[in-house]
């Protein structure tokens, strides 16, 4: 029985994140994804127009998991500063669930890609600052614009660390302790 569009996209999707999972990370080619999935590259792109589209597929993806459960967090707490604590374990919690992702929210696997991509990624991490700078105005924090742009700093840290160890160095495994030191 043959798979449906939207199924086939979204093996394809799994397929890359799961080849930017390898610790020792080289550029991913539609060719060796083709061959990862046992298609030709034609089939490939009978689903995306180019590589940036499924990249893109992969930001879609990072956008809607991370700012649909901060939404939720933004509901279900009222105290800013504790909306700032969940919002940040929960980004650190997403890359260490999905580390093909951490590649892409870090900017290493778009390194040669349509410079788009990056741009996009910018906007997720401004989007994600807005919503600590929004937790902390809450909290009725004077400086919720210096300390959300430290917390961002902080994570975006953590997700480097996490990539460059090879994925070893787990990013929600140290941030309990080191919570008190963050300026939330």
């Amino acid at each position: 029985m043959p798979r449906a569009k939207g199924e086939r996209r979204l093996e394809i999707l799994k397929a890359l994140a799961q080849m930017l999972e390898a610790p020792k990370w080289e550029r991913i080619t539609t060719a060796a994804l083709a061959e990862k999935l046992d298609v030709s590259e034609a089939a490939l792109y009978r689903h995306f127009a180019s590589k940036a589209q499924m990249y893109e597929g992969l930001i879609e993806f990072i956008e809607s998991s991370v700012f649909s459960v901060a939404n939720r967090i933004a509901q279900d707490e009222a105290d800013g500063r504790k909306q700032c604590e969940k919002l940040l374990e929960m980004l650190l919690a997403f890359a260490e669930k999905n580390p093909g992702m951490v590649r892409v929210m870090t900017g290493d696997a778009l390194v040669g890609e349509h410079e788009r991509l990056q741009v996009r990624m910018n906007q997720f991490y401004e989007r994600f600052e807005s919503t600590l700078k929004q937790a902390l105005r809450i909290a009725g924090d004077e400086q919720a614009a210096d300390k959300s742009a430290t917390l961002l700093r902080y994570a975006i840290g953590c997700l480097h660390q996490y990539a460059k160890s090879g994925f070893a160095k787990k990013p929600v495994e140290g941030y309990a302790a080191q919570r008190r030191y963050l300026p939330a």
